[in-house]
């Protein structure tokens, strides 16, 4: 009998060690690099103050701001709200050579830009983003970053490209098989269309996506384009909030966006957080692009791309990510 009650406990505390040991690694922070286009449209600077919000609360640790961008605002409005989130050595990087360059066509970055503390002074003193990726990369476990693309390709077609060299002896391709567990991609239009991101770099585009050695998942136009966010935002009770300034600015000065402007990009981030599971269903298959910009899908139950269908209700997928952009960081204070 005690022989009996003396395997029991063991076995209770092996499966309760098991359990912990799971749990723990559950409570670990999503290692995330964030790749952004910021600028030619504001639901980035949403997508960042909820990477903030995550990293906040423990649920995400940030590698890394870059900017596929080389309008020489980008590099600046980023280290903004790096700086606003208590994140001011956030490595910033920018394509070394070439890359589209556009900027806000409401003006909002020239204001914060004025108005916040930033070192950055302008994209072209940024590191090479490709340099940036390579470091991170290989000082990081294996299987254990999750890239988050919400702009062009045009970085991750560059770090596809890269070779060996002094950081290490891997290239592009080898590092994102060994390092990176998935890339989230806000991007294209499914089953079928014509997307911002793919189209203004769309060789990048089509390079990354037939060569990209590991798992994709694709958070599509049609996805974003329900969720209006930035009301809630702009009403909120503080003074002083990069965040909240850009969409002050910006909501105003389009009728499209009088109940508040489409959240493209921060459906990449809660994917790139919290994983598809209970908010996306999924379709597995191969997305193709087109030499126009333009993107098809095949489906394929073997495929490494996915792309996510509308799960949870829009209205409570609104708040939850709304309810993340509003987050305001330690000692920022309230109007009183």
């Amino acid at each position: 009998m005690k022989r009996l009650i003396y395997i029991v406990t063991l076995v209770v505390l092996i499966i309760s060690g098991c359990s912990g040991r799971n749990q723990h690694k559950i409570a670990e922070p999503v290692k995330i690099i964030f790749d952004t286009d910021l600028g030619p449209d504001y639901d980035d600077v949403g997508a960042l103050a909820f990477l903030h919000a995550m990293a906040d609360s423990g649920k995400a640790e940030i590698l890394a701001t870059l900017s596929s961008n080389k309008h020489e605002l980008v590099a600046p409005s980023i280290d903004v709200i790096n700086t606003w989130f208590g994140r001011p050595d956030i490595p910033i990087g920018a394509p070394a050579v070439q890359g589209p360059s556009l900027a806000s066509s409401q003006g909002w970055a020239d204001s914060i830009v004025a108005s916040y503390p930033h070192k950055i002074k302008s994209t072209s003193e940024a590191e090479d983003a490709v340099r940036i990726y390579r470091r991170i990369l290989s000082t990081q476990p294996d299987n254990s970053v999750t890239i988050i693309t919400v702009g062009f390709l045009t970085n991750l077609r560059d770090l596809l490209k890269s070779g060996p060299d002094a950081i290490s002896p891997l290239t592009g391709s080898e590092l994102i098989a060994k390092k990176v567990e998935k890339l989230v991609s806000m991007a294209g239009s499914f089953p079928r269309g014509r997307e911002f991101n793919v189209f203004i770099d769309s060789t990048a585009s089509k390079f990354v996506y037939e060569n990209w050695p590991g798992e994709v998942i694709f958070t599509g136009f049609e996805i974003g384009k329900e969720i209006l966010t930035g009301l809630r935002l702009m009403n909120m009770n503080i003074e002083g909030s990069p965040v909240k300034d850009v969409f002050s600015i910006s909501i105003p000065m389009s009728k499209d966006d009088k109940n508040g402007r489409m959240s493209w990009d921060q459906t990449a981030v809660l994917i790139g957080v919290y994983g598809t599971e209970g908010f996306f269903d999924t379709r597995r298959g191969t997305i193709l692009v087109n030499s126009s910009g333009s993107n098809e899908w095949k489906d394929d139950p073997e495929g490494k791309h996915q792309y996510v269908i509308q799960k949870m209700p829009v209205p409570k997928m609104t708040r939850f990510i709304e309810d993340r952009m509003m987050h305001v960081p330690n000692g920022v204070q309230s109007k009183k």
